[in-house]
């Protein structure tokens, strides 16, 4: 046994000449990575985790496409209103037709509509093409231009009433001028505030007057329109 050979340690561990023994090293700088290697690991693990979480909670987010980051959405504020252009119900000549068996109906309704304001035309029964044909309360008939100008400002005094717009009938100038030529009163084409006022079989009366006229009003109300705002840069 050589001299270098500390005492116990024999077998292997004998050295024999020259030669010395090699240790092993201790794990200890292994564990301390493996540790290290863990502990960022789970860091990143719990980071995006949150993150995760965050996003389904907050409904997630819109990119801009820009630069890709998150921007309000613009709000909205109302311009200034503007005036609408009805007719007065001095200017709507309404011609009030009765399509029911009930006597006197028309009558009845264009003294109320004229003591409302609204100018008298024709008074009487319905052609044979609305006669005891209309179940609901009124039908109004009259012309293109009538749907955004007279229809509604005569909607206001009855409930529920129905719009139709009446079809140009074709050579109706020319009807009209072999008329006058022999000396005849001839109908041209409908006017725009011309309306027929059609009472139905579900006609009982006009609205209140109150109503109605609460009812025009807010008609004529102008409407301010909402117009979106400039957004800051984000």
């Amino acid at each position: 046994m050589s001299m270098l050979t500390p005492p116990g340690m024999g077998g292997k561990y004998r050295i024999t000449g020259d030669k010395y023994p090699r240790m092993r090293r201790t794990g200890g700088r292994r564990k301390l990575v493996l540790a290290a290697t863990g502990g960022v690991l789970a860091l990143g693990l719990v980071g995006w985790g949150t993150f995760q979480l965050v996003d389904v909670f907050t409904g997630g987010s819109t990119a801009t496409a820009a630069g890709g980051r998150n921007c309000p959405a613009p709000a909205t504020s109302a311009s200034p209103a503007k005036a609408t252009s009805l007719p007065a119900p001095g200017r709507i000549k309404v011609n009030v037709l009765n399509a029911t068996e009930r006597s006197g109906l028309a009558k009845q309704t264009a003294d109320a509509l004229k003591k409302r304001g609204f100018a008298i035309g024709e008074v009487g029964n319905a052609t044979e093409e609305y006669d005891k044909k209309v179940k609901g309360t009124v039908l109004l008939l009259g012309a293109a231009d009538a749907v955004d100008g007279a229809f509604p400002v005569l909607a206001t005094q009855v409930g529920g009433a129905k719009q139709k717009v009446e079809a140009p009938v074709k050579g109706e100038p020319a009807k009209a001028d072999a008329a006058e030529a022999e000396g005849e009163a001839a109908k041209g084409p409908r006017k725009p505030n011309e309306v027929d006022l059609i009472i139905g079989d579900g006609f009982k009366k006009l609205a209140p007057e109150a109503a109605a006229t609460g009812a025009l009003k807010a008609l004529n109300a102008p409407k301010p329109s909402p117009s979106p705002t400039a957004a800051g840069r984000c």
